[in-house]
């Protein structure tokens, strides 16, 4: 193709490769995501039809990704993890993470009826993202761990506060008041003292998250009870992924077989 006079802008683009030999992390998360949720009224303290469209969202993008290996998604936020020598665009940065949160987005919007077949959407939601580099496979899990660590957290809270709530009658400044400042131990007591809620029973999709596999790395894995093939070629789980068993028992996962 002949080249014309104005191609010397493309000199101006910002170079923005990924160093080589790293697990490229791109998470992406809803933005202003409270007002989708209050807009549309899900249901509190969790809306598992609104989780299992994000699993679906996050289950296209592995689909046309293929260097994807796995990824992990709690609430309103999903992380997709790259083969580290993966080539895709040349480790732009900038395409993969572009390609990577349009995908995503178009397909929560895509997929909104098959989930929520009563309710229209009301505006376009948006999933901002970031791209994350990380060196070695400790580094790795403890990304993993934080964001999983991050879901035990902030659920445990949010069950407390409805409960108080929707249960008890408190209004919203009253619960968060009463919960601020206490710990796990003292939100569990009184999860079970109040409400007989065993928070060890509540769904551990809520509890710990959405962990996604490919088949081609899954296939080789012990812990096959915890994962179910949903779609053909990926796996799903609500496993533990902080702990060592997981990874131990499937050091495939991360290259160290």
């Amino acid at each position: 193709m002949a080249k014309s006079m104005y191609e010397y802008v493309k000199t101006f683009e910002i170079p923005d490769v990924i160093c080589p030999n790293t697990w490229i992390i791109v998470r992406i998360d809803g933005k202003t995501f409270h007002k989708l949720v209050d807009v549309h009224k899900f249901k509190k303290p969790n809306d598992e039809r609104g989780l299992n469209l994000m699993n679906k969202a996050a289950k296209t993008v592995l689909k046309e990704l293929h260097d994807i290996i796995f990824a992990y998604g709690q609430s309103d936020e999903f992380s997709f993890i790259f083969d580290r020598n993966t080539k895709l665009y040349n480790r732009r940065q900038s395409k993969i993470l572009t390609n990577v949160c349009s995908l995503f987005t178009s397909s929560f919007v895509f997929f909104w009826k098959n989930y929520f077949p009563d309710d229209d959407l009301q505006y376009p939601p948006s999933f901002d993202g970031r791209v994350i580099s990380i060196p070695t496979n400790k580094n790795l899990r403890d990304y993993l761990s934080w964001r999983q660590t991050d879901c035990h957290i902030n659920n445990l809270y949010n069950t407390t506060f409805w409960a108080l709530v929707q249960q008890k009658g408190s209004t919203p400044k009253e619960a968060e008041e009463r919960i601020r400042d206490t710990v796990s131990a003292e939100k569990n007591e009184i999860l079970f003292s109040e409400f007989n809620i065993n928070y060890n029973n509540v769904e551990q999709q809520f509890r710990k998250g959405t962990f996604i596999i490919r088949n081609k790395v899954h296939k080789q894995m012990v812990t096959l009870d915890d994962f179910i093939e949903e779609e053909k070629g990926l796996y799903i789980s609500f496993c533990d992924i902080i702990g060592n068993k997981l990874w131990k028992q499937n050091p495939h996962i991360l290259g160290e077989d």
